[in-house]
């Protein structure tokens, strides 16, 4: 079973749990605004995915631009930058689409039909 972290207003997530119900991939949907992942999970995440810290956050979000994070995330700590993406989903790259060991972050379809079809 994969868990589908989203947004409900995000068009990107939209496009992602249209392609999950279109694909029948069974998931645990969780709403990331209401419920962020923990520092733990994203940590987790980001060593299975192989993936830059940058990677995980939200770098068109409006909370993203107004904490000024675009100069200061490459100067963060690995504990300082997950501590912070725990803090509020809408930091945090959308969806994210897990099993435990693989992730994806955003929607594009071939990434979908190569980790989840």
């Amino acid at each position: 079973m994969i868990t589908f972290y989203w947004y409900p207003k995000c068009s990107s997530c939209k496009k992602a749990k249209q392609w999950l119900d279109d694909n029948e991939v069974d998931y645990n949907q969780i709403d990331m605004i209401e419920t962020p992942p923990t520092k733990e999970e994203l940590q987790q995440w980001w060593k299975n995915s192989g993936l830059g810290i940058r990677r995980f956050f939200n770098t068109s979000g409006i909370k993203y631009r107004e904490l000024g994070l675009k100069d200061k995330v490459d100067q963060m700590t690995e504990d300082e930058a997950f501590t912070l993406l725990a803090t509020d989903g809408k930091l945090i790259k959308r969806p994210i689409v897990t099993n435990g060991e693989k992730v994806t972050l955003g929607f594009k379809e071939s990434d979908f039909v190569e980790s989840w079809k």
